[in-house]
């Protein structure tokens, strides 16, 4: 029976006992049924303003999810209210019978959260119970959202492409190097002195490099930065090798600080592996992390909270084989070669980035094992023995560990994907900076 009916009855029940004339019996009866008439009726009463309540409590949680969603979070703090009480408004009028309801909306901005409080007030009519000349129930209701404000971030994407990223990217490749080089050799040198050099015979021989496979991931993750902002220009590139000749090792700018990530994009397609004229140029020291961190560190400015577009924070994006080669006789923690220095990245250099408020996440692609390199095996296997055996820990991963912020580190192997590691790091990121605050 519905409730409509229900009420018609019980209201016709009270009128007939109202009228009935038989008797003390009668009377009595009459007078026990109106007390149950109206208990019965203000439960009823009670049962509709709490379905009132219900519906409109649903009004208010969509209009203080409404105040914080992400196309609300670039409104003004008086916008995004007027979009709450407007949304409650508009649906509240639709929701009968009630009487004489407001609503009030309150916004606020802390540091990278947004919170939205709706409060309402209403009138429900009464059925039963406004016989005795109560004839309205009020009603209240608050509901409360929170959201992360979108975090404004720099991303300055420092990418080793050293003579050591030359090596095969999986270990397929690297076979296939070792099997068609005299010396054995898994590096594609690109030596422009000698146009039979490793790194056209890497191309020839259809051999991915992991420089190959950085450049592609570079390129992948601008697509991935451009769908995950949600405000304009929320997310700014710029990318940074170390240098495209051993001639002029250094940090090497390949496109500034830029808010066009498409055109970033492009530009990361000329991320390429080192050249050399000859063997032994610079006596191969490329990897001078001691000149190049300290010069990246140098080329960010003071991170801000990412609150506003004006006070980004910044994030240094490492991606590195973690080896230093560079001449440093008097600090190396590793013997020399007459003053030529090989050992896992000094984490001081990150350390003093870091000081500043600069968060760096670190893409560690793994120093590759090289049983059949004589060089490797003095100068390198010593600190990196076993680099995939569990039980025995390299050095070179440990400080690249060491090296990164928090959470921010990633060790990509042979069969991982860097392609999925940097999206995986970018994410981390994103995520990390919205509990900032």
């Amino acid at each position: 029976m519905s409730m409509k009916a229900t009420r018609l009855r019980l209201l016709q029940a009270l009128r007939d006992f109202r009228s009935a004339d038989d008797g003390n019996v009668a009377i009595m009866f009459a007078a026990l049924c109106f007390v149950l008439i109206a208990f019965v009726g203000a439960a009823i009463d009670y049962s509709f303003a709490n379905r009132t309540t219900a519906k409109l409590n649903t009004l208010a949680d969509a209009a203080a999810l409404a105040a914080v969603d992400q196309q609300a979070l670039s409104l003004s703090i008086a916008d995004a209210q007027a979009t709450a009480t407007n949304m409650f408004n508009a649906q509240a009028a639709n929701v009968a019978p009630i009487n004489n309801f407001t609503v009030s909306a309150t916004v606020t901005d802390n540091g990278l959260a947004r919170t939205a409080v709706v409060n309402y007030t209403a009138n429900v009519p009464k059925t039963f119970m406004g016989l005795t000349g109560n004839s309205t129930t009020d009603v209240t209701g608050t509901s409360t959202a929170v959201s992360a404000i979108p975090t404004y971030i720099d991303f300055y994407l420092l990418l080793d492409n050293t003579p050591s990223m030359g090596v095969g990217a999986t270990p397929a490749d690297v076979a296939t190097m070792v099997n068609h080089t005299p010396d054995q050799c898994a590096f594609a040198c690109h030596d422009l002195t000698n146009p039979n050099n490793y790194y056209n015979l890497a191309k020839n021989l259809g051999v991915t490099m992991r420089v190959d496979v950085v450049r592609s991931a570079t390129q992948q993750l601008m697509d991935t930065a451009t769908a995950a902002e949600t405000l304009p220009d929320q997310f700014r590139m710029g990318i940074y090798t170390f240098g495209s000749s051993a001639s002029s090792a250094g940090l090497t700018t390949i496109t500034p600080l830029t808010s066009n990530l498409s055109s970033a994009k492009t530009a990361a397609a000329n991320i390429d592996l080192m050249t050399v004229n000859g063997q032994n140029q610079n006596n191969d020291q490329d990897t001078n992390y001691d000149n190049v961190l300290p010069n990246m560190n140098n080329a960010i400015p003071t991170p801000g909270d990412g609150s506003t577009s004006s006070s980004p924070q910044k994030i240094l994006f490492f991606v590195s084989d973690g080896v230093a080669d560079e001449n440093d006789p008097s600090l190396c923690s590793e013997p020399t070669t007459a003053g030529r220095c090989q050992e896992p990245i000094n984490v001081d250099l990150c350390t003093a980035i870091k000081a500043r408020g600069i968060k760096i996440a670190v893409l560690y692609t793994t120093y590759l094992a090289l049983p059949t390199n004589n060089w490797y095996n003095t100068w390198i296997a010593p600190f990196n023995a076993g680099p995939y055996d569990p039980s025995v820990n390299s050095q070179i991963a440990a400080n690249m560990q060491s090296c990164a912020s928090p959470s921010l580190y990633f060790e990509v192997s042979p069969t991982d994907g860097i392609t999925q590691a940097m999206t995986a790091l970018f994410e981390k990121v994103v995520a990390q900076a919205r509990l900032t605050k």
